[in-house]
C-alpha cells in the first residue's frame, strides 16, 4: 500500500479543527479522548485526507484503515500473530496439491442493507476487480487465479474462464496457477473485498470510476462498522453495526478518523487530549518523546520502504548509468543517523531484509568516486551539462528534509542541480499516474508478509509501476517461475534474481526501511505493534485507567 506518511492542508482549516476540538467535551470538561473513552469512541489520527473507499480504487494507508472497519473479505488477520482467521467464510478446504480452495460463508453474514452475503457477491466483485475499464492499480493481486491475467489484460473476455466458481449460494471454489503460500493473507485485503452490486448498479456501472455509490447515505457495507459521517477535510465516523455476524466481539462503539495532515498540529492535538493516537510522529519530537514520556510513544518494526521512484522513460534518467549515479551518491547512512534520528534501517533494495527469512541483494553502495565515473560515461563529466530536475514529494515535513539532505548530497557529489517540488496527496499520485514527474518519494508497505508484495509492483504496466521499467525475464521469474518454485529456497532464490535485475536497472532508489511510530494514549488497548502496523477492531476496546 501507499504511504502518504501525512499530507498538507489549509492551515486556517486546521487550527479550525483545533478549536472545534476543545469543545469536544460538551461543556463537562473532558477532553474529547476522556469523554471518548467513556463512551467507546476512538479518536484516531488517519495521515491525510482520502482518496475515496471504493477498494476496487484507492491505494493508500490512510484509505485501508477506513475501509478495514467498513468492509471484510473472506478471512481476517489476528494482529497478534497476524495468522489468518475466519472472516465472512467460516471455513475453507485446501486440496492436496494447494491449488484449489473451497471457501464456506457463514449464512449469518449480511450487507448493511439487511441482504445476505453470497458466493455469488465475491465472484462478481472480482470481475469488477478484474475489468480492464475499471482501471483497478491492484488488480494484479488477483493475478495467483487462473486466467485472471489474461482477463484483466483483455487477453480474455469470458470471466467464466477464471479461477472462481459459485458452487452453492454460502460456497465459494477458487482455483489457482500454483500453490500460492500468501493466497490467505491476500483474502485479507481490501481489493479483494466484495461490494454491493445491487448499489453500484443503481448508481452507474461497475466501471465507473466517479461514481458516488460509496458516500454517506449510498453504501452498503459489510463490515462490523458502518459510515455515518463525511465531513470533507475534517472527520469521517463509522459506529458499530448492530446486524453485523460478530457484532457480540466489536467494544467500540464508534471511530472517528481525522485528516491529521500536519505533524505539529497532530502531535498537540494528541498532548491537548483530542485523538488517542496519531499516524505519525515529526522525526524532532522522537528523542523528546523518548526521553520524557516514552510510555506514550511505540516506535516498532514495519515492512516498508521508502525510496524515490525514477521516470526511466525521461531523458536523462532514461539511461541506467544516470540512476546508478544517483542511487550510490545518497549517503543512506549519514541520513538514517541525523535526519531520520537513528531509529530507521539504509536500505539497498525494495524487500526489507528478513522478510519470512528472505534476504536481498546488495549490488551497490554509496560510492560518489564511481557514481562520478558512471555520470562522466552517461556524458556529464561533473555534473557539466545535466539539466536542473525536480524531486517530487507529499507534502510533509519529514519528506522535505530528506529531500533537502538527498538535494545537497546530489549536488556536492556529482555537480547536478536540484529543486524540490511538493504537492498535496490526491494530486501527486496524479503527477505520478500520468508520470508528470522526474524523481518522486515513495513509500511502500507489504500488504502481506511475503517478498512478493514488494516485488510484483514492478511487473511490465503493473498498476503500481509508475518508473516505466520493464524487463520480461523479470516479469517471468515474479509471475510464473518464482509461483512454480517445489519449495521456500526455490522460491527465494528466483525472487533473489529478479530483485537483482531490478537493482540493476534502477527504476527506484531505496533510502530507508520503515518503522512505525506513533503516540498512542493509554487508554487504547488491543491495538499491538506487528511489522505490518495491522489492526482488527475487533480486538480493539478503550479502558479509563483507575
Amino acid at each position: 500500500m501507499l504511504n502518504p506518511l501525512v499530507t498538507t492542508r489549509n492551515f486556517l482549516l486546521i487550527i479550525c479543527i483545533t478549536l472545534l476540538a476543545a469543545c469536544s467535551g460538551g461543556g463537562t470538561g473532558e477532553t474529547r479522548v476522556e469523554q471518548g473513552t467513556r463512551e467507546g469512541v476512538l479518536h484516531f489520527g488517519n495521515g491525510t485526507e482520502i482518496q475515496g473507499l471504493d477498494p476496487h480504487i484507492v491505494t493508500g494507508v490512510p484509505e485501508h484503515h477506513v475501509i478495514q472497519t467498513l468492509f471484510e473479505g473472506l478471512v481476517l488477520k489476528n494482529p497478534y500473530t497476524l495468522e489468518i482467521e475466519p472472516g465472512i467464510a467460516e471455513r475453507w478446504d485446501i486440496s492436496d496439491d494447494g491449488r484449489f480452495y473451497r471457501f464456506y460463508l457463514r449464512p449469518d453474514a449480511l450487507w448493511s442493507n439487511g441482504d445476505k452475503i453470497t458466493a455469488e457477491d465475491f465472484r462478481w466483485s472480482w470481475q469488477r476487480a478484474l475489468m480492464p475499464a475499471l482501471g483497478n492499480l491492484y488488480n494484479y493481486m488477483l493475478f495467483p487465479l487462473v486466467n485472471a491475467e489474461a482477463f484483466a489484460t483483455g487477453a480474455i473476455e469470458d470471466f467464466s474462464q477464471v479461477g472462481v466458481r459459485v458452487i452453492d449460494e454460502y460456497t465459494l471454489e477458487v482455483e489457482l496457477n500454483e500453490p500460492t503460500p500468501y493466497i490467505l493473507q491476500l483474502f485479507d485485503h481490501y481489493s479483494t473485498f466484495p461490494v454491493h452490486r445491487a448499489t453500484i448498479e443503481a448508481f452507474g456501472t461497475a466501471s465507473d470510476r466517479l461514481s458516488q455509490w460509496a458516500r454517506v447515505g449510498n453504501i452498503v457495507t459489510s463490515g462490523a462498522f458502518e459510515l455515518v459521517e463525511w465531513g470533507l477535510n475534517s472527520h469521517i465516523r463509522v459506529e458499530k453495526r448492530a446486524s453485523y455476524w460478530d457484532a457480540d466481539k466489536i467494544q467500540l462503539n464508534a471511530i472517528v478518523f481525522y485528516p491529521t495532515e500536519n505533524l505539529t498540529t497532530e502531535e498537540r492535538m494528541f498532548r491537548d487530549g483530542q485523538l488517542h493516537r496519531t499516524e505519525d510522529l515529526s522525526l524532532d519530537k522522537i528523542p523528546v518523546y523518548l526521553r520524557e514520556n516514552p510510555e506514550l510513544i511505540e516506535i516498532a518494526p514495519y515492512i516498508g520502504t521508502y525510496y524515490y521512484m525514477v521516470n526511466t522513460i525521461r531523458a536523462p534518467f532514461d539511461d541506467v548509468r544516470v540512476r546508478k549515479a544517483l542511487a550510490m551518491t545518497v549517503d543512506r547512512d549519514l541520513l538514517a543517523e541525523t535526519v531520520l534520528q537513528g531509529i530507521v534501517a539504509p536500505a539497498y533494495a525494495v524487500v526489507p531484509p528478513g522478510t519470512l527469512g528472505y534476504n536481498p541483494p546488495k549490488t551497490f553502495g554509496f560510492d560518489p568516486a564511481a557514481a562520478r565515473e558512471l555520470l562522466a560515461e552517461a556524458g556529464y563529466p561533473n555534473g557539466e551539462g545535466f539539466p536542473a530536475f525536480e524531486i517530487l514529494y507529499n507534502t510533509q515535513e519529514s519528506h522535505r528534509k530528506i529531500a533537502v539532505a538527498i538535494q545537497q548530497m546530489w549536488n556536492q557529489h556529482l555537480g547536478v542541480e536540484v529543486s524540490l517540488i511538493n504537492q498535496e496527496w490526491k494530486v501527486y499520485l496524479t503527477s505520478q499516474e500520468n508520470f508528470d514527474y522526474q524523481i518522486a518519494r515513495r513509500g511502500w508497505i507489504g500488504d502481506y508478509v511475503d517478498p512478493n508484495t514488494f516485488l510484483d509492483m514492478f511487473i511490465t504496466d503493473g498498476g503500481n509501476n509508475k518508473t516505466g521499467f520493464s524487463d520480461p525475464l523479470y516479469d517471468q521469474i515474479v509471475l510464473r517461475d518464482a509461483p512454480a518454485a517445489q519449495d521456500r529456497d526455490a522460491r527465494y532464490e528466483l525472487f533473489h534474481q529478479a530483485e537483482t535485475i531490478l537493482l540493476e536497472q534502477m527504476p527506484i532508489i531505496p533510502i530507508y526501511t520503515y518503522q512505525s511510530k506513533h503516540l498512542k494514549h493509554p487508554s487504547l488497548k488491543g491495538m499491538p505493534a506487528n511489522i505490518m502496523d495491522y489492526y482488527n477492531y475487533k480486538y480493539v476496546y478503550l479502558e479509563a485507567a483507575e
